[in-house]
């Protein structure tokens, strides 16, 4: 269960579930090659809403697959956030899109 902070300090829970189903339908689409999933999965990572973390390597990661399928605003998005990651962080959301691309294939074959 997480908290949200409110007015005057007090925290009241929030119920996450509909935000986590949100995530599972995004990877279950992306995972089918729906284009605009993966944009939706880095909007999320990028910005820690609908339930996912904050995550500018996993952000990279969709950005750069969203990108891949020609979604112009994926590539603007990947190069913004590029701006505040190492090199090593951007190494790394590349590996994950490779593997991504690697178990896609490995799914049809």
């Amino acid at each position: 269960m997480q908290f949200t902070a409110i007015d005057g300090g007090n925290a009241t829970p929030v119920d996450t579930k509909a935000a986590d189903l949100l995530v599972a339908e995004c990877l279950a689409a992306a995972s089918q090659g729906e284009d605009i999933a993966y944009f939706d999965l880095g909007v999320a990572f990028s910005t820690g809403s609908h339930g996912a973390p904050c995550d500018l390597i996993e952000a990279h990661k969709w950005f750069n697959l969203a990108a891949t399928k020609g979604h112009e605003e994926a590539a603007w998005c990947r190069a913004d956030i590029s701006e505040e990651m190492t090199a090593r962080e951007i190494a790394e959301a590349q590996r994950r899109a490779r593997e991504w691309l690697r178990a896609g294939q490995r799914k049809v074959a």
